[in-house]
């Protein structure tokens, strides 16, 4: 084992996924202020984690449109990797412009 790896030394490594083992990821995504899209495709397999992420961020008072769950129609999770007719580029555009371009 290396003198610096991870518990050998008492020290820890700032890339390590340890500490999240028993950290709830979702827990805190209510205190999110920033702008947030979840794009996700109908029939992803992961949907649901996508629809339960979105259900637990809450608007940010004075930005009540800066969270958005948008739902592409008839696509699964790889679809939206490269079948460019159906990614919504608009409003994604949109989306960053009214949000991120400030």
């Amino acid at each position: 084992m290396h003198p610096r790896s991870l518990n050998s030394n008492g020290g820890r490594n700032a890339t390590s996924p340890i500490p999240w083992i028993n950290f709830p990821l979702m827990s805190r995504a209510g205190e999110i202020e920033n702008a947030v899209m979840i794009l996700h495709g109908e029939k992803a397999h992961s949907f649901y984690f996508g629809n339960d992420a979105y259900k637990k961020l809450t608007v940010t008072p004075g930005k009540e449109n800066n969270k958005l769950f948008m739902v592409i129609p008839g696509a699964s999770h790889t679809d939206l990797y490269d079948q460019k007719d159906i990614i919504p580029f608009a409003q994604i555009e949109n989306f960053f412009r009214e949000y991120l371009d400030k």
